[in-house]
């Protein structure tokens, strides 16, 4: 099950994410339109979760596949976190 302090974070990280974002990805509208908020908010932060590790391990630097509007490639830097 791993850490749950960790797990509460990821998830209340996604809850938070979806409260102040309106504009949701695809992938999340088709989600919750089968399974409750609370269950897609857990996949959220299960989605989370693996990006996260698939950087820290394979130590690269995270490109998002949304655009931002100002179309610009949101970038994380493993050196920052």
């Amino acid at each position: 099950q791993g850490n749950r302090y960790l797990r509460q974070l990821l998830v209340l990280g996604a809850t938070s994410n979806l409260r102040s974002h309106r504009e949701r990805t695809p992938w999340f509208e088709q989600l919750v339109r089968r399974k409750s908020a609370r269950v897609a908010n857990v996949a959220l932060a299960n989605k989370m979760a693996r990006i996260a590790w698939a950087i820290l391990t394979k130590n690269e630097v995270y490109q998002s596949r949304v655009m931002d509007k100002a179309q610009t490639v949101t970038r994380i830097s493993v050196a920052a976190i």
